[in-house]
């Protein structure tokens, strides 16, 4: 069971965790490294929070953000990815180093997203998404939801393939959290087998979401981060037995760590008479 960690650097001062604590870019790169060193395969380095409700930012703002980080975390020997819905953010970030592209536009907000990542070399992770976070639950209306899911992440790969990207390049996540309420999420969830039978590699995101949260706490109290990291690891392992290709997380040192103990429970098949 094969599945890689992707870590999370918010070099923001309003995502929903960790909003400000690596705004600078020093706090970052150091926060960036030590997600590595408990075992991160990719850190994907942002500058513009999804969180519900919130605005967007100038792409020149972004860039300033992220560009020094995604320089100092590739020159370290990471591989990075630039999460932005902006081309001009990823080609500035593909040149300072990074090898991922995460649009969890799928390419939709930014015209040029496509054709501008086509030409990098670089992969590009198109993520299920309904509209901007500023009214991020608009679109939470389904008939059938893992279908829904399915046939649109599918026209966005047909969209990368038109624009040049090959399928190779491509990954897919099925956007938890975005444009999707509270058992929506479990619904897409427990469909996941039919996202990975896509053919594309899947990204899976369910850190500290708010879903975990209710689910953990339904009267409405507000489960720490803890417990959500808890949460966040059951919900990767559980992923990578259905054959995600990777999960991106806070905690990096418990999804590691679970994903460890998955791997042995499963080796014991080995040592069966």
């Amino acid at each position: 069971m094969t599945c890689l960690v992707m870590g999370i650097v918010n070099v923001t001062p309003d995502s929903f965790s960790d909003g400000g604590l690596f705004l600078a870019a020093d706090a970052a790169i150091a926060h960036g490294l030590a997600l590595r060193a408990h075992g991160a395969a990719i850190l994907d380095v942002g500058g513009e929070s999804t969180r519900p409700g919130a605005d967007r930012v100038d792409p020149e703002l972004e860039q300033e953000r992220v560009l020094p980080v995604v320089t100092a975390l590739a020159e370290a020997g990471a591989t990075v990815s630039i999460d932005t819905m902006n081309a001009s953010t990823a080609l500035a970030a593909v040149a300072a180093g990074a090898r991922i592209v995460n649009d969890v536009s799928g390419g939709l907000s930014d015209p040029e997203m496509l054709s501008a990542v086509a030409g990098t070399g670089a992969d590009i992770v198109l993520q299920h998404w309904r509209g901007y976070s500023s009214d991020m639950y608009a679109g939470a209306v389904y008939d059938d939801i893992v279908t829904e899911v399915v046939v649109e992440l599918s026209s966005r790969v047909e969209a990368a393939a038109a624009a040049g990207i090959a399928p190779s390049r491509v990954v897919v996540d099925p956007g938890i959290g975005f444009g999707k309420k509270g058992a929506q999420n479990w619904a897409v969830l427990h469909g996941l087998s039919r996202i990975v039978g896509m053919g594309p590699r899947v990204l899976l995101g369910t850190s500290r979401k708010r879903f975990l949260a209710e689910t953990l706490e339904p009267d409405g109290d507000e489960a720490s981060v803890d417990r959500r990291d808890l949460a966040t690891a059951v919900t990767s392992v559980l992923a990578a037995r259905t054959g995600v290709w990777g999960v991106r997380v806070h905690d990096v040192a418990a999804t590691v760590d679970a994903l460890k103990v998955a791997d042995a429970w499963e080796s014991g098949a080995r040592w069966t008479s």
